[in-house]
């Protein structure tokens, strides 16, 4: 291993593919390097979903996009990264696809995780716990042990005028000023991380008889029937999201008030917007992957003995939602409420 000089990093490289979720959560890792490496430029690479999250940052000087379904898409990658003469990659990745990308890169400094048969890519190691931190506060873990300091533990999604807009002006034609919007988000990537629509429909009836919320629905190409069927089940009228890109829904969620949603991209989207945010978890663990930073707060049935069986598909009853009682929501959101100063009137 070698020992990080920071004088000598002009460009760096961050590598994140996969989910959206994910590559929000690693965001976190942009304020620290930009304090770090004040006058590096730093590109990101990533697959085409994630670009609505980083395009509009400040931090970040070029998106490089990896296609899996594009002919020759890994040469083509490996060639442009080589190309681009990076003195740091940090591949907050490290699957055997970006452990090669790293190793061709011929960068300098080439970090990422210890994780077996991908060492030999790396000359600087991150930490070799997978489960021990909060999945964007891994991405932290991985700065210190390569000697860089962390000081701040913000997400970022980049929102441009035209999607704030576009938000400001549905809000003004939606609800009126004074409004307490909880969003309702029904995403999940797996079946079984999904809370059941007739549970999301008994919280939201609660939370409206207590706080008099007004609810907001987005949703998604595959979430669209499950926004419907909550909207339908609910005994008070809910707002059925028109069709968004993922920015124009993140930006959605920073104009409400709360969100209430499942472990999700659009969950962690809403925590880097900084709504305060509800998660609410079965087969995953909140510990790990709820949503990240003080405004927010999560659920789950932790005397379940199946709780946090990470199964796709529950082959039990779906107690872990099914059986959550109302109340303890209400006072999650109670408690949100309070620490984040929520106005309702």
């Amino acid at each position: 291993m070698v020992e990080l000089d920071k004088n000598s990093i002009n460009k760096i490289l961050c590598i994140k593919l996969k989910g959206i979720g994910d590559v929000v959560l690693s965001t976190v890792v942009l304020d620290n390097l930009r304090d770090a490496f004040p006058k590096a430029e730093i590109d990101f690479l990533t697959e085409p979903p994630s670009k609505a999250v980083l395009e509009h940052l400040p931090h970040i000087h070029k998106i490089l996009l990896f296609k899996p379904k594009e002919k020759f898409g890994g040469i083509k990658t490996i060639l442009r990264v080589f190309i681009n003469r990076y003195d740091l990659i940090l591949d907050f990745y490290s699957n055997p696809r970006t452990a090669m990308i790293t190793f061709l890169s011929n960068a300098k400094y080439r970090a990422g995780f210890p994780y077996r048969g991908r060492t030999y890519a790396y000359n600087l190691l991150g930490p070799s716990e997978r489960n021990a931190f909060h999945a964007a506060q891994l991405h932290l873990e991985f700065l210190k042990k390569i000697g860089i300091q962390t000081k701040s533990a913000n997400l970022h999604f980049g929102l441009a005028e035209k999607e704030t807009s576009f938000a400001k002006k549905f809000f003004e034609e939606t609800f009126t000023k004074n409004d307490f919007v909880i969003v309702l988000s029904p995403s999940g990537g797996w079946a079984s991380k999904k809370c059941d629509a007739e549970k999301f429909a008994e919280f939201a009836d609660e939370l409206y008889r207590i706080y008099g919320a007004k609810f907001l629905i987005p949703w998604g190409p595959e979430d669209y029937n499950d926004a419907v069927t909550i909207k339908k089940m609910m005994n008070v009228e809910a707002v059925l999201a028109p069709k968004t890109s993922i920015a124009e829904g993140a930006a959605l969620m920073a104009k409400a008030k709360l969100v209430l949603a499942n472990d999700s991209g659009p969950m962690h989207i809403a925590a880097a917007v900084g709504t305060p945010t509800l998660s609410l978890h079965g087969p995953t663990d909140p510990a790990l992957q709820g949503p990240f930073g003080d405004k927010h707060a999560w659920l789950k049935m932790s005397e379940l003995d199946c709780i946090g069986c990470n199964l796709l598909i529950c082959p039990r009853k779906h107690e872990c939602f099914l059986s959550m009682p109302k109340e303890m929501v209400v006072e999650k959101v109670g408690e949100l409420i309070l620490k984040n100063k929520i106005q309702i009137k």
